[in-house]
């Protein structure tokens, strides 16, 4: 495997960022890869927001993982700063490979980099490999998550 480079989206990356959003079965029911229009109006939104790291990882030239990491100042835990992981995904193929681990690996040290004091995220309740893979990187189930559609 090539070298990899972490480095933040642009709007030429939206196309594989969405095909990789859209590739799995709970992606396929929400992603719209034909229409890239609203992703890249939320492209422009995050890349205007200091406390947005929409970024992907690129190994020889192609995208093969991304994810998005917001910085969330708080007054809770002291004033803790805090960070969310989001939108995790790797290229099918390239699961397997350690590229996860690298990527996570660049978010919690941008996290700390940042000041944050904690690092969350959310993982749909059916993607157990996903949950071991986490708790391998020493995460813990610590809460249970809501959402309310809007």
């Amino acid at each position: 495997m090539g070298d990899l480079e972490i480095r933040p989206a642009t709007a030429n990356d939206v196309t594989a960022i969405v095909a990789m959003l859209a590739d799995d079965p709970l992606g396929a029911q929400r992603e719209s890869p034909h229409d890239l229009t609203p992703y890249l109006a939320a492209l422009e939104r995050l890349a205007s927001d200091p406390n947005q790291h929409l970024v992907v990882a690129v190994r020889e030239g192609r995208v093969v993982g991304t994810l998005q990491l917001t910085i969330i100042p708080g007054l809770s835990r002291r004033g803790a700063v805090r960070s969310i992981i989001e939108g995790v995904r790797i290229h099918a193929d390239e699961r397997g490979s350690g590229l996860g681990t690298q990527l996570i690996g660049w978010a919690i040290d941008e996290s700390r980099r940042q000041g944050c004091q904690l690092v969350q995220l959310t993982s749909d309740n059916t993607r157990t490999d996903a949950h071991r893979f986490y708790e391998r990187l020493g995460f813990t189930a610590s809460h249970l998550g809501f959402k309310l559609q809007l």
